[in-house]
């Protein structure tokens, strides 16, 4: 990725460069509560000086960098490849995770400073803690697949229901955000009794009987690799293996193993081919506390780890399970992964399935790993951390390269341009003019094509791209967290209804220099145009979604919430911005347009409209191609995202290029005497989004691994939705940056 944005950028500069010489010489980028008294925020564990030293704690790095294949060090040369613990609790994998996130620890543009990834992630979040024999609460999430994209509520599965909530868990359910409710978050308290540091062993909670369709659907989700998110204390929940060296979050519904042969017989090839399907129906908690007197009263939750079972247990005569039910293969903290009685989702008598569901629970004190440095764990494996910071430094020297090379040849050649044309007019020699003059009286003639939906897609693009900055300056200043599932989201929708105003005013203005009459139409357009899109496609989604019960299909209250939001506060304010910009005079422009429209000569090859709109919108997109491969993880393949800064950055960036390359274009038309700048100026960087488009394509192809229509649907309809916001921001970019630029040029000639 990296040596393709590099490729694209260095090809589009030379392109650009070469064809202003070419023009020259023709014409001379949720809290967490508090308790009664006053808390003072924990840091984390500092790395000691020496600590890593050692070899034995180098080893996994090496390890990691032989298989990518990276360039090692002289010491990692000498290292053998063994691997080392870095997932378990333990003061030597503490150690090493701190060394592994030693960059991510540091905050601060030019002092650095070293701080915990707790206060990262959740700034100002004071530590929760338990007294011995308090009540917790583990929460249920969804139930979701890299697989697929369709995710289901944990109380969809035909496992043990909750109970009737009483007011106190009634008060413990998160509350939900508008965000959350879109994406299907709604935890909910599981069906666990735990008690601070009381261990339980084996306890059985209910008897299922599965078969007929929900027998099917449990198979499909275990095949499509379906695993289930808990959360304890705000921390999901962990499935790590010291041994292998693995942490990943969730735990599958099941799994697929080989059909065991026949006793006696080889295995045919026909039954290598086929595998069988078994569930995880035991749960082995294992929570991880923190004690010291002399700071705090009680324990800190910083571990919770889950180790899943498939055991076909003793079904009792009675037909009825509950916590006091007797099972012999339920009893102690025995219950273990055994082959032999590993629970088959392939009926016996080709009805039905019984399952048992049951857990246990292991309290472990570890005072190694502190509160502040519980979530390591989380991003020790986060892939190519380097290159997501170099990634900006490579895109902004891609910028900073473009506005010197495009503000001397710019600079230089228009100074050489109005000084020429102001010396010829002062020596009355100029028989006719040449160049980007010879179009004077035709430059701010308004577009022949729907001025009104150019108007309406400029107004659009300055109210996206404002929101979006405004989100990201409000994720900075800790006003919003990213980590607090839908807080995001959340933001970005309200911001973008409050931002109705810009939309009004950017549109209003730029349809009344267009001389349009109809400026109620474009008002109503302005106001519902982007948001009946929307809608449309995501109704049409939502049935869909409805039909299979994910849990991403929104109700009909918060289809309600967004439709008052939009009539009673973005559609107003899209309305006082369009009177404001109505009542606001006309934009001035230095020259007079004739009455009769000027011929465009024949195009050179490299001015053709298909040729400026590929080749314009490469260099926007090729300089956040790499960022954008980490929001695209973050969003498909559920990787923990949380630099807004470094996206606030970004888009700075993605603006500056935009202006950039639509400013070089409609110069070179100009050159070419070629007044129909309007609507090229705006496709030449909205085709960014086309690419974004492609992109995501791409994605789909070789990252992803979708199973179904349904998941693909989904996935493109998200995808098409943010690559329209992309180019209608970049376009929007784009067109303002020429209108400025071309008012600029000919302010500064004399015309008669």
């Amino acid at each position: 990725m990296y040596s393709l944005q590099s490729t694209l950028s260095t090809v589009s500069c030379f392109w650009l460069l070469i064809c202003s010489g070419q023009a020259a010489s023709s014409s001379a980028k949720d809290k967490k509560r508090l308790g009664s008294r006053k808390k003072v925020v924990p840091k984390g564990k500092t790395l000691p000086t020496g600590a890593l030293a050692k070899q034995d704690q180098l080893r996994t790095k090496t390890f990691a960098k032989l298989e990518q294949s990276k360039r090692l060090n002289r010491r990692e040369k000498k290292e053998r490849r063994e691997g080392v613990d870095e997932v378990s609790n333990t003061e030597e994998a503490v150690l090493l995770r701190n060394y592994r996130l030693r960059n991510k620890k540091r905050k601060g543009l030019i002092r650095k400073k070293e701080v915990s990834l707790s206060q990262i992630l959740f700034p100002g979040v004071s530590p929760e803690e338990y007294v011995a024999g308090e009540q917790v609460w583990i929460y249920a999430d969804l139930v979701e697949s890299k697989k697929t994209q369709v995710p289901y509520e944990f109380y969809d599965l035909p496992g043990c229901q909750l109970n009737v909530e009483s007011g106190l868990k009634k008060k413990r359910r998160e509350r939900k955000n508008l965000g959350s409710r879109l994406q299907g978050h709604d935890m909910k308290p599981a069906p666990f009794d735990l008690f601070t540091k009381q261990d339980k062993t084996c306890t059985p909670m209910c008897l299922r009987e599965l078969e007929g369709k929900k027998l099917r659907w449990m198979r499909r989700l275990i095949e499509r690799q379906y695993r289930v998110s808990f959360q304890l204390d705000s921390l999901p929940v962990l499935m790590r293996s010291q041994e292998l060296n693995y942490a990943v979050r969730g735990y599958p519904v099941g799994f697929r193993a080989p059909l065991p042969p026949p006793p006696g017989d080889a295995p045919s090839a026909r039954l290598k081919g086929m595998m069988n399907i078994f569930l995880y129906n035991h749960l082995k908690f294992a929570i991880t506390y923190h004690t010291d007197p002399s700071q705090f009263e009680g324990i800190r939750i910083t571990g919770f780890d889950v180790h899943p079972v498939s055991i076909a247990h003793e079904i009792p005569a009675t037909g009825e399970v509950t916590a006091a039910t007797k099972l012999s293969t339920c009893s102690g903290m025995e219950v273990e992964n055994d082959p032999e009685l590993y629970l088959s989702l392939t009926p016996e008598n080709g009805k039905s399935v019984k399952v048992v569901y049951s857990y246990d629970v292991q309290w472990i004190e570890s005072n190694d790993l502190l509160w502040a440095d519980r979530w390591d764990v989380y991003l020790v494996g986060a892939p190519d951390d380097d290159i997501h910071y170099y990634s900006i430094v490579n895109s902004l020297m891609i910028v900073l390269f473009m506005t010197g090379a495009i503000a001397t040849i710019m600079i230089r050649t228009l100074r050489k341009d109005i000084a020429g044309y102001n010396e010829l007019q002062t020596l009355e020699e100029a028989q006719e003019e040449t160049g980007w003059k010879l179009v004077h009286g035709d430059v701010f003639r308004p577009p022949q094509f729907s001025p009104m939906l150019l108007s309406v897609m400029v107004g659009t693009g300055a109210q996206i791209g404002l929101a979006f900055a405004l989100a990201m300056v409000l994720a900075i200043l800790k006003v919003t967290n990213s980590m607090k599932k839908g807080q995001i989201l959340t933001s970005m929708i309200l911001l973008y209804v409050l931002c109705g105003s810009i939309a009004g005013y950017v549109s209003a203005r730029v349809y009344k220099f267009c001389d349009a009459k109809n400026w109620k139409l474009n008002s109503i357009a302005t106001a519902t145009a982007l948001p009946a899109l929307f809608v449309s496609m995501f109704a049409l989604l939502n049935i869909f979604l409805s039909f299979a019960g994910a849990a991403t299909a929104v109700s009909f209250l918060t289809i309600v919430v967004l439709f008052l939001l939009w009539v009673t506060i973005s559609a107003p304010l899209v309305f006082v911005g369009a009177f404001v910009g109505l009542k606001a005079g006309t934009i001035e422009v230095p020259t007079k347009t004739k009455q009769i429209a000027r011929i465009v000569p024949e195009a050179p090859w490299h001015m053709n409209s298909i040729v400026t709109m590929f080749m314009g919108g490469i260099l926007p997109f090729g300089s956040v191609c790499i960022e954008l491969a980490f929001i695209m993880s973050a969003l498909w393949l559920h990787q923990i995202y949380y630099v807004m800064g470094f996206l606030l950055a970004v888009l700075g960036i993605l603006a500056a290029t935009c202006a950039q390359v639509s400013i070089v274009l409609g110069y070179l038309q100009l050159c070419a005497e070629d007044h129909r700048w309007w609507w090229k100026s705006f496709m030449n960087c909205a085709m960014a989004g086309f690419y974004l488009f492609l992109y995501s394509l791409w994605f789909l192809s070789s990252r992803l691994d979708l199973v179904g229509f349904l998941p693909v649907v989904v996935y493109l309809t998200y995808m098409s939705m943010i690559s329209v916001c992309f180019g209608l921001f970049c376009g929007s970019v784009g067109f303002l940056s020429s209108f400025w630029f071309t008012r600029t040029i000919y302010g500064a000639v004399k015309v008669d």
